[in-house]
C-alpha cells in the first residue's frame, strides 16, 4: 500500500494529456494552499478537477464498493474518512465560488465520453 502514490497516477496523466489534446494549458498541479490539493487547477478561471480512484476515495462504482479483505476495523472507517475529506473540500471550493469536477477511474473506460465531459466543464468554466 506504501507504494501507491497520490500524484502523478496513470489515471491523472491520461487527464492531464486529454485537456492538453483539447487546448487547455496553463492549469498548476497539486496546489497545495487549495483544498484537497486538485491534482488540476486553473486559478484564474477558478476551475479544478480532481482525478479519484474509486477504491481509495470511495465511489459508489463496483470497484469502490469492494471491501478490502484484511485488517477491516482499521480500512472501512479509513475510506469512509477519506469520503468524508473529499466532501469537505468539495464543499470548501464550492463555497469559494470554485467550479469543480471529479473525474473517476472507472470513467476512464470510455475516453470519448471523458473527453466530452471534460470539453463542457472547461468551456463552461
Amino acid at each position: 500500500m506504501q507504494r501507491i502514490g497520490s500524484k502523478n497516477t496513470s489515471p491523472e496523466l491520461l487527464v492531464r494529456r486529454i485537456v492538453r489534446d483539447l487546448g487547455f494549458t496553463g492549469y498548476r498541479l497539486h496546489r497545495k494552499d487549495l483544498p484537497g490539493k486538485p491534482d488540476l487547477a486553473w486559478i484564474g478561471r477558478k476551475a479544478a478537477i480532481f482525478v479519484h480512484g474509486c477504491f481509495w476515495h470511495a465511489h459508489d462504482c463496483a470497484e469502490g464498493s469492494r471491501k478490502p479483505q484484511s485488517n477491516q476495523t482499521y480500512w472501512l472507517p479509513k475510506l469512509e474518512r477519506n469520503r468524508l475529506r473529499d466532501e469537505r473540500h468539495l464543499r470548501s471550493l464550492l463555497d469559494a465560488g470554485w467550479k469543480v469536477l471529479v473525474v473517476w477511474e472507472c470513467e476512464l473506460k470510455d475516453q470519448s465520453s471523458l473527453r466530452d465531459r471534460l470539453a463542457s466543464f472547461l468551456i463552461k468554466s
